[in-house]
């Protein structure tokens, strides 16, 4: 079937079956292959997307679901302000160790910093529940999020803040 879905802002159209988990459609069909493949049943977070705004798991979600929505994946991360100030502070507080996970983790990140720019704890617990780092880095996961919600905190040596 031909199905239409709007990837990191741009229209492709896709000659899938209606029930092909986004996860798949984007590494195999799009050669998209930021998106990670974990668990395959939603349970670990390596697979995740923003679908308008919200991080949600490509593994479990049908592209029959997306028709008039927008996904955004890793690749576009940079192109946001919280994403690139979320990226400063992975590099900078050197969160990843294998680095497996952290494409998952720094959307599960960008969709919470996109609707609480200023978390606290118990909003980082509960937007990063389920995105599982196997390195166990989640006291750096926890900094950086921190950090990147204030920009001066990230910003380049002699950068006006």
């Amino acid at each position: 079937m031909s199905t239409t879905l709007t990837i990191n802002g741009a229209s492709s159209t896709l000659d899938v079956d209606d029930d092909t988990p986004l996860l798949w459609v984007l590494r195999d069909v799009l050669g998209m292959t930021g998106t990670k493949f974990g668990c395959g049943i939603a349970l670990c977070g390596a697979c995740t997307v923003h679908v308008d705004g919200v991080a949600t798991r490509s593994c479990v979600t049908p592209i029959s679901t997306l028709k008039g929505k927008s996904v955004s994946t890793i690749e576009a991360l940079g192109a946001t302000p919280a994403g690139k100030r979320l990226q400063a502070a992975w590099i900078k507080l050197e969160v990843p160790q294998c680095g497996y996970c952290q494409p998952g983790q720094l959307m599960s990140a960008a969709a919470l910093l996109g609707h609480t720019p200023h978390p606290d704890d118990a909003d980082i617990d509960a937007a990063m529940a389920g995105n599982i780092c196997r390195c166990g880095t989640y006291v750096r996961i926890r900094a950086a999020i921190k950090a990147a919600a204030d920009p001066a905190a990230v910003a380049p040596s002699g950068a006006k803040r």
